[in-house]
């Protein structure tokens, strides 16, 4: 089984060819392929290659498939007997992509 873990936005993920997945907000359009570079691990044919803190020539070519906005999330704020309260909301904008290959 091939996979690799790349990192964006901050966080990891393990891809493998095929896989469907939710990241931060890319500047990419919808139906164009975007490049994932910070490729964190690669396992090809029973070799795993471990990078430092990258693996050098080493990419996962993705294509977009559109863009939406999370689930809100509440932020509730308060302290007790101040008379201090304070409610927020935010809903992340995120990008969904699907892989097509990993390369390296």
């Amino acid at each position: 089984m091939n996979y690799a873990v790349i990192e964006t936005g901050g966080k990891q993920y393990r891809v493998k060819p095929g896989d469907t997945l939710e990241v931060e907000r890319l500047p990419v359009e919808a139906g164009q392929t975007t490049t994932f570079d910070r490729v964190l691990l690669v396992r090809q044919e029973g070799r795993i290659l471990v990078g430092r803190p990258t693996v050098a020539e080493a990419s996962v070519v993705a294509e977009v498939l559109g863009h939406h906005r999370g689930q809100k999330v509440i932020v509730w704020k308060m302290k007790r007997r101040k008379g201090y309260h304070k409610l927020q909301g935010h809903r992340q904008q995120l990008t969904t992509v699907r892989v097509k290959e990993i390369k390296g």
